[in-house]
């Protein structure tokens, strides 16, 4: 992912959840809010409770994949801040690509 596509700010975070809406299932909670760029950007957090560094920067990894692998199917100009949650441990990587799809799927325009 390119960084040109990453939310890194504290600031653009803060903002996104407080002022965004949100959409969750078992393993993702995805806070958007609409921007006024012409592509999407996203932002990653994988809290302490998936484990220790090494485990929270694969899940990153797998996490950074597969929106690489879907983002020319949801270019709709929003910023994402898609949380992990400790149910997808518990998932191997298909089931957490078709989840997270599924998830940005119910997320209106």
């Amino acid at each position: 992912m390119k960084k040109l596509y990453i939310v890194k700010n504290s600031r653009d975070f803060e903002k996104i959840i407080k002022t965004g809406r949100f959409i969750k299932n078992k393993c993702y909670v995805v806070y958007y809010i609409k921007n006024n760029l012409p592509y999407n950007r996203y932002g990653i957090s994988v809290g302490k409770k998936i484990g220790n560094a090494v485990e929270r920067n694969k899940y990153k990894r797998r996490l950074r994949t597969i929106i690489d692998n879907s983002k020319k199917d949801y270019v709709n100009t929003k910023d994402y801040i898609i949380i992990l949650r400790e149910h997808a441990k518990q998932k191997d990587y298909q089931s957490l690509e078709t989840e997270f799809k599924s998830l940005l799927n119910n997320i209106k325009n």
